[in-house]
């Protein structure tokens, strides 16, 4: 079975509520590895957040099922990102007998976008 998840974000929307709570934001929604990545380059946050949005939905699982936390966007120097579970993400994954997700994220001036193809 495919499952698939899309979000797209407005990147202002992202740097307004970085600039409103920066470290608030940053450490409920993002890992470690994923702050030092984006270190504040805003259309990179806001590609992660819609990937994790993304998983989300291919999960059926909403904001409310799984923490932000537990769904992680990694990026080996050199590769294409790429989706790492942690904790009910990879619990829930696991119960939909999920083996591979794939990620293609993207961002322009104003908008990022993520989508998700979960098998």
């Amino acid at each position: 079975m495919l499952l698939t998840g899309i979000d797209i974000i407005e990147i202002h929307r992202i740097k307004d509520v970085c600039k409103k709570y920066p470290e608030r934001f940053m450490k409920k929604i993002f890992t470690d590895q994923e702050i030092s990545y984006c270190r504040g380059r805003y259309p990179q946050i806001a590609a992660r957040f819609a990937s994790k949005e993304a998983v989300m939905k291919a999960l059926g699982t909403g904001i409310r099922g799984v923490p932000w936390k537990s769904i992680e966007v990694y990026r080996a120097r050199g590769k294409a990102p790429e989706i790492l579970l942690h904790g009910n993400a990879k619990k829930k994954s696991q119960e939909l007998g999920i083996k591979r997700i794939a990620l293609s994220i993207s961002h322009s001036r104003n908008y990022a976008i993520a989508s998700v193809v979960a098998e």
